[in-house]
């Protein structure tokens, strides 16, 4: 019985969590066509799209805890034994029916008083909205109770649960004590459990969720229904629905041999020259991640076609990967990055302006990686020949569909034929049309697991956002953001040691936090900070997602580069030796593009 609600619980949840992605899509895309060549806008369209991505994303996230997808740290976790590993495994798994339960008890009540809200056009009771969280958060605890009692000897669970039940019996303990230490209780919750709650492997979302439950309930008298109140608005921004929307077109791109197109015509026209393949890798990720939006997606287009060719040709294997993995973290800033998105969503500034912004960096970054392939291949010898002007010339009409993909999306924006949240939309409609009429490549027996893969990958990242914005409201109340404000507005240099103190800041974060909660949770907090002291909101913008980007794919925490090397089939110790010399060129390039504001404003209106 057991085994059957099982499959049942992941069933329903990925067929409903299918249909809304599809939905979504239609919605959108029938709002631009009914607004731009109808001339008759549907006004309803962004409401109905906002209730139900709020629901796609949460049982997205109840996909993602069932497949062990969330965003977690394992660097630490997997260098301990086996029965510590099990250990964390389980307790994981606590923390996580703890904040799901945290979160379903408020909410109910939270939604009892959006009962009475009605959306403005459609009259829709807020508590519809909440209504699918609830359900979405109930099925959250039952598969981290599956998860924590699956397997498990009653020894492990008697000392999980007594780990648990003393740490809350302290905290309560403590209760009077924090009244006393003032700020410093801050420590405690939001360095201490959440430190500790990421290094033995706790999803993210989870770990921000529980420091934030236990510092509401612990030291102020603040309904708890607050947390998922602030959860909600930190999600319902209408600009994150672009999420799933980048997500499902980054899958796209690789199944229908867009991608393939795009990387056979770039090798052929430069694969012949030492290094070849290395410049074609780079300027694939650059032209790539223009389209899917997703570093994931990515790699996982570019790696299947041109790794094994590379190692074919002899280029060591933990090269290979160092370059994946630089080009990856260069091209964070190239629109429309999901980051630059959700960037745009938490702190006000244009997405339009950041996607302008974001092109020239990426550029300079590349140019410089370029320049140091050419460095440390100029003693080899080719390793294959020319390719004959007349294949070359073949496979540039076989690519053109794919090479103005890009062009396509962003004139899209800039004409204002679309928002930035409805242009993913025709490039999705683009690209099964052209893998299905062009390229004849289109695996429909994929489009379902594409689906889901989209629910459970935006699920995960918007609970990061969700949990981080109620935890950046718990510092705000505490008054942290003003002792921030001080701190950083009277470093030494001005704007200039306010800009290297948040470079270094950003590629700590990116490396613990893998960047997208990072920006969440700092973002509100440092960027009117920057424009206080006279620095462009594009560029500082652009300057902390780059230095994101360099946290995230770099050793020994960047969860990016582990990623890059399951991607390229590749031991991450054969790459960590070779990632740094393209890592130092990086930061060359992030310093020049932090001391020089006209590369990431120089374009903008």
């Amino acid at each position: 019985m057991l085994r059957r609600l099982d499959r049942l619980v992941d069933l329903s949840t990925q067929g409903v969590a299918a249909i809304l992605v599809v939905i979504e899509i239609a919605i959108l895309f029938a709002g631009v066509v009914w607004r731009y060549l109808l001339d008759s806008p549907l006004v309803w369209v962004e409401e109905l799209a906002g209730i139900l991505f709020l629901w796609l994303v949460s049982l997205g996230a109840v996909i993602a805890l069932s497949r062990a997808e969330h965003m977690r740290m394992t660097v630490i976790v997997g260098r301990i034994g086996i029965r510590g590993q099990r250990f964390a495994r389980r307790f994981s798994a606590l923390i996580v029916a703890v904040v799901a339960v945290g979160l379903v008890v408020p909410g109910i009540s939270y939604a009892v008083q959006q009962q009475a809200i009605l959306t403005p056009v459609m009259q829709i009771p807020g508590s519809w909205e909440i209504g699918g969280q609830l359900v979405a958060l109930a099925l959250l605890f039952y598969v981290a109770l599956r998860q924590l009692f699956h397997g498990t000897t009653w020894r492990e669970l008697v000392l999980v649960l007594g780990i648990g039940m003393a740490i809350g019996l302290v905290l309560w303990g403590l209760e009077p004590e924090f009244d006393d230490l003032g700020n410093a209780d801050l420590l405690i919750f939001f360095i201490g459990i959440v430190g500790i709650c990421i290094f033995i492997g706790v999803p993210i979302a989870f770990s921000f969720g529980i420091a934030t439950f236990g510092y509401i309930y612990f030291t102020t008298t603040i309904p708890l229904a607050v947390v998922i109140g602030q959860m909600d608005q930190g999600m319902s921004s209408i600009e994150l629905l672009a999420v799933p929307m980048f997500v499902v077109l980054g899958l796209l791109l690789e199944m229908t041999g867009i991608a393939r197109a795009m990387v056979d015509f770039l090798a052929a026209l430069v694969g012949h020259r030492r290094g070849g393949l290395s410049y074609v890798l780079i300027v694939a990720m650059y032209l790539i991640s223009g389209i899917s939006g997703s570093k994931a997606a990515d790699q996982a287009a570019v790696a299947p076609v041109l790794l094994p060719e590379m190692r074919r040709r002899g280029s060591a294997p933990g090269e290979l990967v160092a370059q994946l993995a630089a080009s990856a973290a260069m091209s964070e800033t190239i629109p429309p990055s999901l980051v630059l998105i959700i960037v745009g969503a938490v702190t006000g500034v244009s997405i339009s302006a950041l996607f302008t912004g974001g092109l020239l960096p990426a550029a300079f970054a590349a140019i410089g990686l370029a320049a140091l392939v050419f460095f440390r291949t100029r003693h080899e010898r080719p390793s294959a020949g020319r390719v004959e002007a007349r294949t070359v010339g073949r496979l540039f009409v076989v690519a053109v569909p794919a090479l103005i993909l890009p062009f396509v999306i962003r004139y899209a924006v800039l004409a204002g034929i679309t928002t930035a949240t409805e242009v993913a939309t025709v490039g999705v409609v683009y690209a099964i049309v052209v893998g299905i009429a062009v390229y004849r490549c289109f695996d429909w027996r994929r489009l379902v697991p594409i689906l889901v893969e989209t629910a459970a990958l935006s699920g995960a990242i918007l609970l990061i956002i969700g949990t981080a914005s109620a935890m950046a409201w718990s510092l705000t109340q505490a008054g942290f953001a003003q002792t921030l404000a001080d701190m950083m507005t009277g470093l030494p240099g001005g704007k200039y040691g306010f800009m290297a103190v948040s470079m270094l800041l950003f590629v700590v974060l990116g490396s613990v936090l893998e960047g997208l909660p990072a920006m969440v949770l700092f973002g509100p907090l440092l960027f009117p900070i920057a424009q206080q002291l006279g620095i462009h909101l594009v560029q500082y913008a652009i300057v902390a997602i780059f230095a994101m980007g360099i946290g995230l794919f770099s050793p020994p925490f960047g969860v990016g580069f582990y990623q890059t090397c399951l991607i390229g089939k590749v031991s991450s110790d054969e790459a960590f030796g070779r990632i740094w010399p393209y890592m130092g060129v990086l930061v060359v390039a992030l310093i020049v593009v932090a001391a020089v504001p006209w590369i990431s404003t120089g374009f903008l209106p």
